[in-house]
């Protein structure tokens, strides 16, 4: 049975791995603020594991075992963010913490439970698609906001960045998921974008938040 390092770090090694492609020692060790060679002894005890493809050099890889093993950790940690938020009246920027608590919470009939309970919703709060009991993420066909132009009108589904601060700066500017954004205009110089949705007839962006907003 994994520890919650071990389960970490797995968390760890899944996100880096949908967000940035490839994945090293230093970009782990940043994300879990431990050491280099703290992560690198980790890794190698994951790679004698079954866990990890590690080679000295090369990008780091989880194996079919260790991605489903990340998967359902994740799940975990998913489902807890959306239950606080729907059934216990959490904002979203309140629950990654309490999350990271529950997620190590071993028994799978306890989130099934959850699961059930929430109707076996597809994604978390923050728009992040939540896995299935097999492991498995749903499929979804998104864009940065950043990406659109002047004269679409594109549906906010999730965040590509959730630390508090920027969720606190979604609460502020009313940006919340479903949240229809119609694009006015889009500067060249520095990609910041004026946009309308209801009870915000003009509100400029810049492009360091349009870059983390995720739209259909």
């Amino acid at each position: 049975m994994a520890s919650p390092t071990v389960e970490n770090y797995l968390k760890a090694l899944f996100s880096l791995s949908n967000e940035e492609g490839k994945v090293s020692i230093s970009d782990l060790s940043k994300t879990l603020g431990v050491s280099p060679p703290t992560a690198n002894n980790m890794v190698r005890k994951l790679h004698d594991r079954g866990l990890v493809v590690y080679q000295k050099y090369k990008p780091l890889l989880l194996t079919k075992k260790g991605r489903k093993e990340a998967a359902l950790i994740v799940r975990k940690h998913r489902l807890t963010e959306m239950y606080l938020v729907e059934q216990m009246g959490f904002g979203w920027e309140e629950v990654h913490d309490i999350a990271e608590q529950i997620e190590h919470v071993k028994s799978p009939d306890f989130f099934n439970r959850m699961d059930e309970l929430m109707g076996n919703p597809a994604f978390d709060p923050h728009g992040s698609p939540i896995p299935d009991e097999q492991g498995e993420l749903t499929q979804t066909n998104r864009k940065c906001l950043s990406d659109c132009e002047p004269g679409q009108t594109v549906s906010v589904v999730g965040l590509a960045h959730r630390s508090n601060d920027f969720l606190l700066l979604m609460n502020e500017k009313k940006i919340a998921l479903q949240t229809k954004i119609h694009i006015l205009t889009k500067q060249l110089f520095d990609g910041s974008m004026a946009v309308a949705y209801t009870g915000h007839p003009k509100e400029v962006l810049s492009k360091v938040i349009t870059d983390k907003i995720l739209v259909e």
